[in-house]
């Protein structure tokens, strides 16, 4: 989605654009109970709505007007609203395969970008320029560039091809992923219910869906994976509530061990990685694509100038000015999303009691509120031209 989105960014621009893709893209699936989604934040929104993209989502997507945090067993809460903001939502639910199809259908659209899937990536060569071998079909093939965009996920070959180290932390956490019906109209409310064993992120979708995910420990996941629908249901009630008047019936589950995964490097000459491929955090507060739509932003506003300059784009000096325009806010959301999960997933006593006091001050704090309202929309600090929406 990163790296699709990359491309449709830098569509506008006068350069040619090979995305070189391991899985095919499937424009035919059919919709289902069980489709996965993202949250896409307001900020976010507004990079696809600048790209042309948003009218072939808005449809689809199901907004989170309220946003409800607790803490379990403990008073407490702070609730944010999008009426607060002057907004229509502070962000929305979409689910994957429809992200997946605008994009698609955006990338057939451009005459300059090439789509080379399946591939799948086996060397990497930099010198004058960047040469990536591929082989596609069976036959090896060479493709000389003058920047190679790594946004090939949390396990980038790219990474791994040029001995690019990483910071990784274990949480020790497992996310189990779900869609969920609520035993009453959701009313585009999100959750985030923090409790012993980790978060618990519960957002509102079409027809009346929730999508869950449910932080565990790792050591649990195999005998929650094993649980029948009703075991699992009430499950999730004991740890969630019943805010949502219970729930009614669940999707089949997928788990994910979470970590907090950071590059040591996010740019060389002609080489800059982004999205997951150069940060991979906690699901708590749904940061993580994100982040990488604003890695992705503010990447096509460095080619952009750099191309009105008449400089190299790959050269590392161009690079290193994009990391420095995106340091400050990777460095706060890995911060953020690494505290909350220490804090929140921690039972002594003292500690709790604070949590559950800083909920309802921020609750009681109308400026504080604002300001974890528009962290959470990625409306706050410097903003790309895309963000704003400004053409590249």
């Amino acid at each position: 989605m990163i790296g699709a989105s990359m491309a449709c960014a830098l569509s506008t621009l006068p350069i040619k654009i090979a995305i070189i893709e391991a899985f095919p893209f499937r424009s035919n699936n059919q919709p289902s109970y069980d489709a996965r989604s993202i949250a896409l934040a307001y900020g976010s929104k507004n990079i696809f709505e600048t790209l042309g993209i948003w009218k072939n989502l808005k449809n689809d997507a199901s907004p989170i007007n309220h946003i409800h945090i607790s803490n379990q067993h403990e008073f407490g809460v702070t609730r944010l609203n999008a009426k607060d903001e002057k907004l229509d939502a502070l962000g929305y639910v979409i689910e994957n395969r429809v992200l997946g199809n605008a994009l698609l259908e955006k990338i057939q659209q451009q005459k300059n970008i090439n789509l080379i899937c399946p591939a799948t990536l086996d060397h990497l060569a930099i010198r004058e320029k960047a040469t990536v071998s591929i082989i596609q079909d069976e036959k090896k093939r060479d493709i000389q560039t003058s920047l190679i965009i790594a946004a090939d996920g949390g396990n980038s070959k790219v990474r791994q091809l040029l001995n690019i180290d990483t910071k990784l932390k274990d949480y020790q956490q497992t996310a189990i992923i779900s869609n969920v019906s609520p035993g009453k109209p959701h009313n585009n409310i999100a959750y985030e219910r923090f409790t012993e064993q980790g978060p618990i992120a519960i957002l509102p979708m079409t027809e009346n869906r929730c999508s869950l995910v449910l932080s565990i420990h790792s050591d649990s996941k195999d005998a929650i994976l094993s649980m029948n629908d009703t075991d699992f249901i009430q499950y999730l009630e004991s740890r969630f509530g019943f805010r949502t008047g219970g729930f009614t019936k669940t999707s089949a589950r997928s788990a994910y061990p979470l970590s907090l995964m950071e590059t040591k490097e996010h740019v060389r000459q002609r080489v800059v990685i982004i999205g997951n491929a150069a940060h991979t955090i906690h699901p708590i507060a749904g940061q993580g694509f994100n982040l990488g739509i604003r890695d992705v932003a503010t990447l096509a506003d460095t080619i952009s100038e750099a191309m009105v300059k008449n400089q190299d784009i790959g050269e590392l000096k161009t690079l290193q000015h994009y990391q420095s325009q995106r340091a400050a806010d990777q460095k706060k959301v890995i911060a953020i999303t690494d505290n909350l999960t220490n804090i929140f997933s921690n039972n002594f006593t003292p500690l709790a009691k604070l949590r559950s006091t800083g909920l309802l001050f921020t609750d009681l704090t109308p400026p504080l509120k604002h300001f974890v309202s528009r962290e959470a929309m990625g409306l706050s600090g410097r903003l790309p031209k895309l963000a704003r929406g400004l053409q590249l």
